[in-house]
């Protein structure tokens, strides 16, 4: 008999998990929410811009091309993956900048014009990244944590490079400039981590980045989105739009459908969640005692920041503004603890600028140019803001204000269109907990199987796949969760 399964949530966790289920013969069916696929990975088009919502850094690119590969297709007939070079343009208040990439004699000059004494330093924590690559990514990335036992085998080889340590201190163990040290851990930043706190582990993402470069999806992170679906519609699956799962249906342990909004029911033999985990819990499994145990639980756990998101077009070309900025700010470590313990909306911020039509100029008409700057900000668990009314519009304002002195003189005389998305809309559109925009915050004791588990411990055909789950946010991330899960799901 065919096996069928039932995927909630068409982010990209849950359409790689689709693709590998639809690759192995499982008749598989995804329901999603909102009325286009994306989860995180949204997307608007006004006055002839397209805005991405995010995640916009696409790296690993082999991560994607395996799923392809699993049934003998290449990835260059639904997507079109262009490099992005430098990775960032990092910019402090002082003026000074530094182009990150992985061209080795242009970086060493980089560093060096910073400080030239920091280029053996940075070497040394090359090194460094790279063992965490290799024992937290290579080997554990796509791993299941279903029990404690799988956790104490992995301990000595991420004990052995300081997992205890947060990425911060191990990188100032290595360099000395402030500036550098900054460039070397804002990484954790993209996956909802505080550089302060963060486990060392995460500092494999220099590696991911410098082995496999920065990519960008031409037609933007959407038209990667898309490429994923209509693989997985020529596999067979079936994608349903517009429609909220409301209920998990389970008889005893085991879990049999969903019920949607519409009424619509589906019946499968497992059922993986893509969505938010609280929401999946308290909200869908409401009718299981397993829901209410698990949410009190996660209740009481850490979760990452949220994001707030100008997006705006323009008048005018900017060839000299990079495709990723990094405009940091004069506090770090005090905006850091503004942002993950103080609850305090600063307005000393830090951002990352978005500009996708220097590589694809299609992101924007003849002509102009699309962009958007995000800077991360308190969940609303601590910081209670008017994000919907006069502040969120004040905060957005101070947000181009910034950018225009500090990047792009005349902006706001040339803005041709502009909105922005808060914490509010997070909780609002993904049903996120808090307004998280990254699930639970990657800490060492929420990380592997002190994370959400890829299969529930008490249903036993309920399955988990994305952000909240183990190696945790950040496309690879997510497609990594979708390879464990498939694994467990193939074998059961």
């Amino acid at each position: 008999m065919t096996r069928r399964a039932i995927v909630i949530g068409a982010g990209f966790g849950g359409l790689a998990l689709a693709i590998r289920l639809q690759s192995a013969g499982v008749e598989t069916a995804v329901v999603e929410a909102r009325d286009k696929p994306g989860g995180r990975a949204w997307h608007w088009k006004r006055d002839g811009f397209t805005f991405d919502a995010g995640p916009t850094v696409i790296t690993d690119p082999p991560c994607l091309k395996e799923l392809w590969a699993l049934s003998g297709q290449d990835i260059a007939a639904d997507v079109d993956l262009i490099p992005v070079t430098p990775f960032y343009r990092l910019d402090w208040p002082d003026g000074s900048t530094l182009d990150y990439s992985n061209d080795e004699a242009a970086l060493a000059a980089e560093i060096a014009k910073l400080n030239p004494a920091d280029v053996a330093g940075y070497e040394r924590f090359l090194a460094y990244s790279k063992g965490v690559y290799r024992e937290g990514y290579v080997k554990l990335g796509s791993a299941a944590f279903l029990d404690f036992a799988s956790m104490l085998r992995a301990a000595p080889s991420l004990m052995k490079y300081r997992a205890w340590r947060s990425v911060y201190s191990v990188v100032a163990s290595y360099v000395k400039d402030e500036r550098l040290r900054q460039a070397l851990s804002f990484h954790t930043l993209l996956v909802g981590g505080n550089p302060m706190t963060t486990s060392g582990i995460y500092a494999l993402i220099h590696t991911i980045e410098r082995e496999g470069g920065v990519w960008f999806a031409r037609g933007g992170t959407n038209a990667l989105v898309a490429g994923m679906v209509r693989l997985f519609e020529r596999l067979g699956g079936a994608l349903r739009l517009g429609d909220p799962v409301v209920r998990i249906e389970t008889e005893g342990e085991r879990a049999t459908g969903v019920v949607t909004e519409s009424g619509w029911r589906g019946e499968a033999d497992s059922i993986a969640c893509n969505g938010d985990l609280m929401h999946s819990y308290r909200d869908l499994l409401a009718g299981h005692p397993r829901g209410a145990k698990v949410a009190k639980r996660l209740a009481r756990k850490r979760w990452s920041p949220s994001l707030f998101v100008v997006h705006f077009g323009v008048k005018g070309d900017y060839p000299a503004i990079a495709h990723h900025s990094i405009l940091f700010g004069p506090r770090y470590k005090g905006l850091l603890d503004d942002i993950y313990r103080n609850g305090v909306v600063a307005d000393d911020f830090s951002l990352y600028l978005h500009h996708p039509s220097i590589t694809d100029p299609g992101m924007a008409p003849p002509g102009h140019a699309a962009f958007y700057a995000l800077a991360p900000v308190a969940h609303l668990g601590k910081a209670q803001a008017d994000w919907d009314g006069a502040f969120g519009d004040r905060f957005a304002d101070s947000i181009l204000e910034e950018v225009e002195r500090r990047l792009l003189p005349g902006l706001r005389a040339n803005l041709v269109t502009r909105f922005h998305y808060t914490p509010a809309d997070f909780g609002r559109d993904l049903a996120a907990h808090l307004g998280s925009a990254f699930s639970l915050e990657p800490l060492l004791w929420q990380s592997a199987w002190f994370r959400a588990h890829n299969r529930d411990d008490a249903i036993s055909n309920l399955y988990f796949v994305g952000a909240g789950t183990h190696p945790g946010a950040g496309i690879p991330g997510v497609v990594g969760s979708a390879k464990a899960t498939a694994r467990l799901m193939l074998e059961e």
